[in-house]
């Protein structure tokens, strides 16, 4: 984890504030190529109702369609929570390389539990648990703790 991984992963949490702000749930995620370029960035879009619409899914989505296999295994996904288990599935389909997250679904987990908030249908997983052979780092104590502070605003204004 250096300066860039935490400069990619403010912008994954400006992203979640911007997917809260729209009512949906506050995940966000950046695709950058291994110069560091950002490629493509989204947000949560789930509150229509189709609770496919993860922002890591659609960056897998997206690198299928516009990188070569080469670039993909060479990019980075940094997102504001660690892959659910259909986000790990879609990056390792693709063949994406790196994923850097701030808060992990262990702790995401955690923190639905301390608000009294039901446990998904789908499991937790680990990404590990998901997908083999790729580079994961994370989480980063600090950026959680912001990470944290977005989900409990998007369950209190749904109180």
């Amino acid at each position: 984890m250096n300066d860039t991984d935490l400069k990619y992963l403010r912008r994954c949490i400006e992203l979640a504030k911007a997917a809260l702000e729209a009512g949906d749930e506050p995940f966000g995620s950046v695709l950058v190529s291994a110069n560091g370029q950002v490629l493509a960035e989204d947000h949560n879009h789930v509150a229509g109702g189709d609770h496919t619409q993860h922002p890591e899914f659609a960056l897998a989505r997206w690198a299928a369609s516009n990188m070569t296999e080469e670039e993909r295994g060479k990019a980075t996904v940094y997102t504001s929570g660690e892959h659910c288990p259909m986000c790990a599935a879609a990056h390792g389909w693709v063949g994406l390389g790196r994923i850097v997250y701030a808060s992990s679904s262990e702790q995401l987990a955690q923190w639905l539990s301390e608000m009294g908030v039901a446990a998904s249908r789908v499991r937790n997983l680990p990404i590990q648990d998901v997908i083999r052979d790729t580079d994961i780092d994370g989480p980063v104590p600090e950026l959680a703790e912001q990470v944290r502070e977005l989900h409990r605003q998007f369950y209190e204004m749904r109180r």
